[in-house]
């Protein structure tokens, strides 16, 4: 059976917008390698659309510094499922769009064989979040209060409360503080 890992960068407010944080080179090496350990990537299209083409050109282009570049070769190298109703096309040669309900797809792909599938996005992986089908979180809580933006879980309601296992941390100098749960 396949693990399900959402990770993201969140505000110490609850922020999980990709403008509001610290992308320098030692987060870009954390999150390096944990991509390197999936074996898919699931989102919907609009974060498809917001890291594709950019990683795939910054991977092809290596316009960027050393750690950034190798994180997008590595995002680049990753087979992706696109989520979507409405995109027609796809920007990168490895990627899928899939118009199934996403939550019977994922469980569809957890009951399979093979590395873990990688939740991106906050709205997709929220409505996963609630059904019980993430296995794993990494969140990198950023050293900032936002004061606005997307929120995790955003007005979905949990059938009941989740309880995690806190399994590791890390403490980066940039002042991000890593922190790695599993479902109880």
């Amino acid at each position: 059976m396949r693990k399900v890992i959402y990770a993201t960068n969140i505000t110490i407010d609850g922020c999980c917008d990709h403008t509001k944080g610290i992308a320098d080179d030692e987060l870009h090496e954390y999150f390096t390698e944990l991509l390197r350990g999936m074996g898919l990537l699931a989102y919907g299209r609009k974060t498809y659309e917001l890291m594709v083409p950019f990683w795939p050109e910054v991977a092809k282009n290596q316009s960027m510094g050393k750690a950034t570049n190798e994180f997008a070769r590595v995002f680049d190298s990753l087979e992706k499922l696109v989520f979507s109703q409405t995109l027609t096309s796809v920007y990168d040669h490895n990627t899928t769009i899939s118009r199934a309900d996403p939550a019977e797809e994922i469980l569809k792909l957890k009951q399979g064989e093979g590395k873990p599938i990688s939740l991106g996005g906050v709205s997709f992986s929220s409505h996963l979040i609630a059904l019980g089908l993430v296995d794993e979180y990494h969140f990198v809580v950023q050293p900032f209060i936002a004061g606005e933006g997307t929120r995790l879980l955003k007005g979905i309601t949990l059938p009941e409360t989740l309880g995690l296992k806190l399994v590791e941390t890390k403490i980066f100098k940039s002042g991000c503080v890593a922190l790695h749960y599993v479902k109880q």
